[in-house]
C-alpha cells in the first residue's frame, strides 16, 4: 500500500500545485473495503461462503466448506467478456488510418491487454489506459488497473479530464507517482518518499494522456460493476448447497433403530453401540420384544428446485442465457432456441460496444497527436468490432451471400465474415497477385487480329474474301475477237 507523506498539510479549495494534486487524487483510490475490491473477490470466487448461515452453522462447518466454491460470478463475467473483441479503426475516406492504427495496437499486444482493460472494467467497474511516446518517440499504450489510478474531470465534463496520477509499487516496496495535467507533467521517482522532491516537465500533447474505461456508464454516480446486483443470489446460492451437502452427509442415508432392547454401557457409563451397521451385515436380537426400523432418507430434490430457481433469477438479473448455468440440462435447447435465448446477452454486449469503443477511439487519437498527426482531432473516426453473435456457419455464410446480391462491397462482407483486418489486407495483396497472375496467362493465348481502318467488323480475323467473277469478261472477248 502507497502511503501519502506525512509532511503533507491539507488545502480547502481547488489544487493548486503538484503536492496538492496528488493529495487529493490519492484519496480518491478505492481503499481495501471500496465495493471494487469485494467484486474482484467474487470474480475469482473467493466470496463469503457463510450468508444466511446461523453462528453455530459457521462455527461446526467453517473446517468443511473453507475450500469450497460454487462460483457463477466469473462465468457472467467472462461471458460478456469473450464477445468484446476489437478488430479495427476506420475514418471516412482515410484508407491509411486502420493500418497506422493496427501498428499502435499491434506495438502494444493490444490484442491481449485490450480484453484485459475490459475485463477490469465489468469486474470493478472502471480501468485506465495510458498514452505515452516510449524512448524511440513511438505511441506507447499502457493498460492500468482501477486499484492504482484516480482521475478528476473537468467541471461540467463527462469525459475531459483536468488531472489523473498513477500510484504504482515495486516488488521492493519503493513508490512511483506520476501526475498528469494539460499543461505539465510531475513524477516522484522510484524510492523518493516524499512526493515535493518530484520532477515537473512540460506536456507536449497539452491533454490528459488517460482515457478512462466506465462499465454501465450513469450520467450521476460512479461506474457500476456488472456483479453488483449478482452477489446477494450467489451468497443465496452458496448457502443452498451447502445445506444439501450437509443433508447428504447426515440425512441422505437411511437411518436405522432398535426399541425394546437393553441398552449395555461402559465401564464410564457411555452407552454400547450394539451394531456395526453395515451392507454386509445383519441386525438380530435375542430379546422377542426387540423391535427394528428404519427413518426415511432425506429428499434432496427440494435442494435441487432451489438452486435451479436461484439460478433462474441470475440468469434474469446477469443477462446470461440459462444454458449457460446449466438449467433444465436434460431439455437440451435447438440452435434456433439457442440464439433466441442470447438475444438479451447480445443486446447487452453491444451496449457495451458503444462506450468501451468511444474510448478506444480516444486512445487512437492519442496515438496520432504523439505523432503530431493531423489525425489527432478525427472525431468521426469509429471502432470496429467483431461480431458478438454467435451463428452456424452455415447461416452466417448464406446471409453474407445475399448482402452479396445487393451489391455490397467485398471487404464488408469479409469483414462481417469475422475476418481480421490483416487477413483482409492479405486477401488485398492476393487478389493482386491472382489478377497479375491471369494476365500472364492471357499473354500466352492466342490474340485476336487487330481490326484494320476501314475493315468490316464481321471479317475481323478472317482471310480477305475475293470478290465473286460475273460474265463481263467473257463478253468483252467475243466483241474483240468479232473485229
Amino acid at each position: 500500500m502507497i502511503v501519502p507523506p506525512g509532511s503533507h498539510t491539507a488545502f480547502i479549495g481547488k489544487p493548486s500545485n503538484p503536492e496538492e494534486w496528488l493529495s487529493y487524487l490519492y484519496g480518491k483510490l478505492p481503499g481495501p473495503n471500496h465495493p471494487s475490491r469485494l467484486y474482484s473477490k467474487y470474480y475469482e470466487g473467493e466470496q463469503q461462503k457463510f450468508a444466511f448461515s446461523q453462528a453455530r452453522y459457521k462455527s461446526a462447518f467453517r473446517g468443511v466448506f473453507e475450500e469450497w466454491r460454487d462460483n457463477f460470478s466469473g462465468m457472467i463475467v467472462d461471458a460478456t467478456n469473450e464477445r468484446l473483441n476489437v478488430d479495427s479503426f476506420r475514418i471516412p475516406g482515410e484508407e491509411a488510418t486502420d493500418k497506422d492504427a493496427r501498428a499502435f495496437w499491434q506495438r502494444s499486444s493490444m490484442d491481449a491487454f485490450s480484453t484485459a482493460v475490459h475485463l477490469e472494467a465489468l469486474i470493478q467497474g472502471r480501468s485506465y489506459v495510458i498514452v505515452w511516446a516510449g524512448q524511440d518517440g513511438e505511441p506507447t499504450i499502457t493498460p492500468v488497473s482501477g486499484e492504482r489510478m484516480a482521475v478528476c474531470y473537468k467541471a461540467g465534463s463527462l469525459w475531459e479530464l483536468e488531472a489523473a496520477a498513477r500510484f504504482e509499487m515495486d516488488a521492493w516496496g519503493r513508490q512511483q507517482v506520476t501526475l498528469w495535467t494539460e499543461t505539465y507533467v510531475y513524477e516522484v521517482a522510484y524510492g523518493a518518499t516524499e512526493w515535493d522532491k518530484g520532477v515537473m516537465s512540460p506536456n507536449p500533447l497539452g491533454a490528459v494522456p488517460v482515457v478512462v474505461f466506465e462499465n454501465r456508464t450513469r450520467l450521476v454516480g460512479d461506474p457500476v460493476s456488472d456483479l453488483a446486483n449478482c452477489i446477494p443470489i450467489q451468497d443465496a446460492i452458496n448457502k443452498t448447497v451447502m445445506d444439501a451437502l450437509t443433508a447428504s452427509e447426515y440425512a441422505a442415508f437411511p437411518q436405522r433403530y432398535v426399541t425394546g432392547l437393553e441398552i449395555q454401557e461402559d465401564e464410564n457409563g457411555r452407552p454400547i453401540e450394539p451394531f456395526n451397521v453395515g451392507q454386509d451385515k445383519l441386525l438380530q436380537a435375542e430379546d422377542p420384544a426387540a423391535k427394528f426400523g428404519s427413518f426415511e432418507a432425506a429428499n434432496l430434490q427440494n435442494y435441487v428446485a432451489l438452486v435451479d430457481m436461484l439460478l433462474q433469477h441470475l440468469a434474469s438479473v446477469s443477462r446470461v442465457p440459462s444454458h449457460y448455468f446449466l438449467v433444465n440440462s436434460n431439455n437440451t435447447p435447438s440452435g434456433e432456441a439457442i440464439i433466441s435465448a442470447e438475444a438479451g446477452l447480445v443486446a447487452k454486449v453491444r451496449e457495451k460496444m458503444l462506450h468501451f469503443g468511444e474510448a478506444w477511439e480516444r486512445v487512437i487519437r492519442l496515438c496520432f497527436a504523439v505523432k503530431r498527426d493531423k489525425r489527432k482531432d478525427a472525431f468521426e473516426m469509429e471502432t470496429r468490432w467483431r461480431d458478438p453473435e454467435y451463428r452456424t456457419e452455415a447461416q452466417h455464410i448464406d446471409a453474407l451471400l445475399k448482402l452479396k446480391q445487393l451489391n455490397v462491397p467485398e471487404e464488408v462482407l469479409w469483414s462481417e465474415a469475422g475476418f481480421s483486418a490483416t487477413q483482409i489486407e492479405s486477401f488485398r495483396e492476393m487478389r493482386k497477385e491472382d489478377a497479375k497472375a491471369a494476365a500472364e496467362i492471357q499473354k500466352l493465348m492466342p490474340q485476336p487480329e487487330v481490326q484494320q481502318p476501314g475493315q468490316n467488323p464481321a471479317q475481323q480475323g478472317k482471310s480477305p474474301v475475293k470478290p465473286p467473277q460475273g460474265n463481263s469478261g467473257n463478253a468483252n472477248r467475243k466483241i474483240n475477237e468479232a473485229k
